[in-house]
């Protein structure tokens, strides 16, 4: 399990990406909300990201930063708009956990065939088993 620290990175990155465009809408709110209560994070400190950043930590195994990832994407498709903007932003932070480009690039790609861009596990899984083999 993650430590306090990579909890409160992983979140402060969902938080960040969020803000991309100038706004947290309330569906991405809530979406970060839950990623909160489900890592543990106590309602206090998840408000508390909002005001200031935590560390920034890159996860540890490639499994972490595939999930953090797809955290990325789905929060990304909760509010089933998809920016030009954060298409970007998420290239370049998956770019950033050293995830390789042509595997971003097809989840990128592949999210539009799916109902909300919510891209199954199993199919991103398989994406990147690719790009690791």
């Amino acid at each position: 399990m993650a430590t306090e620290k990579e909890k409160l990175s992983i979140l402060s990155e969902m938080i960040e990406f969020a803000k991309v465009d100038g706004q947290i809408k309330e569906l991405e709110f809530n979406f970060l909300l839950g990623v909160a209560q489900q890592l543990g994070v106590d309602r206090e400190k998840f408000n508390s990201l909002f005001i200031s950043d935590a560390e920034h930590v890159v996860p540890k195994s490639q499994a972490e930063r595939i999930l953090q990832f797809h955290r990325l994407v789905l929060l990304m498709n909760v509010d089933q708009e998809k920016k030009d903007l954060e298409v970007t932003k998420i290239h370049n932070i998956g770019l950033g956990m050293g995830l390789p480009p042509m595997a971003i690039h097809r989840v990128l790609a592949v999210m539009d065939d799916y109902p909300g861009g919510v891209v199954p596990p199993k199919v991103l899984i398989d994406i990147f088993k690719v790009h690791y083999n």
